[in-house]
């Protein structure tokens, strides 16, 4: 985390505790009341009970069902041990990732695997003559 990030986040939890102590929190509404965590804010009233039947079927948004996918091909890749295969799943995975990214406002988040795709990049030998299609 970045300083200056670090700073606000230090700043913002000094607030927070300082109004709690204040008991500035103590009478909001909906207080002692489960927290509604549906999140469909950004349904339109008139298809939030369509969205609902079909998030309990088990229907995914094809953003969400690409995200799937792609966490899918990473443990995909984890397991193979052809180099030409992994290769072949990496270049599916970019592939992948990409059209995600164009298709959404904000891009993929896969920090966490990152680090593991990097090592896995590092230990494919690859033929730099098979990456353009040409033959040995």
């Amino acid at each position: 985390m970045s300083l200056s990030l670090a700073f606000i986040e230090r700043l913002a939890e000094e607030r927070i505790k300082k109004a709690q102590e204040d008991g500035e929190f103590d009478d909001l509404p909906g207080r002692g009341e489960p927290l509604d965590l549906e999140d469909d804010a950004h349904v339109p009233p008139e298809l939030k009970m369509a969205w609902r039947v079909l998030k309990n079927a088990g229907c995914l948004p094809p953003e969400l069902e690409a995200e799937r996918e792609i966490h899918t091909a990473l443990d995909l890749l984890e397991a193979m041990t052809d180099e030409g295969e992994r290769y072949r799943q990496m270049q599916r995975l970019n592939i992948m990732i990409t059209k995600l990214n164009e298709s959404r406002r904000r891009p993929i988040c896969l920090e966490m695997e990152q680090a593991y795709y990097e090592k896995i990049v590092e230990r494919v030998p690859v033929n730099r003559a098979r990456g353009r299609g040409e033959k040995k």
